[in-house]
């Protein structure tokens, strides 16, 4: 029975250790986070310092780069969303490539604030010129259907 306790004391242990290091990491990731805020979800923390989720937009600035007028480039996605997960790390290389500035706009933290976008799924990339949506493609995407999109509508 003795060793019964101490097999599950140490199990005990070791689930606490675990626990303390996570939060330590997820400490330091979001010191310098790019949501401006530090209550986000875990699944979006994990994504912090991810090369391929480093161009992420704030609402306010995707607002006030569309109704600019400039020519934008907005993927809407989900760090819970598997689609997203398999299509960004097709997408973003390919659209460093292609010299095209992707704008990431994350659902789980600011889906709200996205209802001016008509955003029902994700991923979903959409192209903005003068104000006006001109391009949106939803769903995952093969590369080509991705490239394809970006030589449309970034002329690339």
């Amino acid at each position: 029975m003795k060793k019964l306790f101490i097999i599950g004391g140490a199990v005990i242990a070791v689930f606490i250790l675990i626990i303390v290091l996570s939060n330590k990491s997820d400490e330091a990731k979001l010191k310098d986070n790019p949501y401006g805020t530090e209550k986000l979800e875990k699944s979006t923390i994990g994504l912090i310092g991810n090369e391929n989720y480093n161009n992420i937009i704030l609402p306010d600035a995707l607002f006030k780069k569309v109704e600019s007028g400039e020519s934008v480039t907005a993927y809407f996605f989900s760090p819970e969303c598997h689609y997203c997960m398999a299509m960004t790390p097709v997408m973003m290389p390919i659209a460093k490539e292609m010299g095209v500035n992707v704008l990431q706009y994350n659902m789980l933290e600011f889906g709200q604030q996205a209802a001016p976008y008509g955003i029902k799924s994700w991923p979903t990339l959409v192209h903005y010129e003068d104000g006006k949506e001109v391009g949106r493609m939803v769903g995952e995407q093969p590369e080509e259907n991705i490239r394809a999109f970006f030589t449309e509508f970034e002329g690339k």
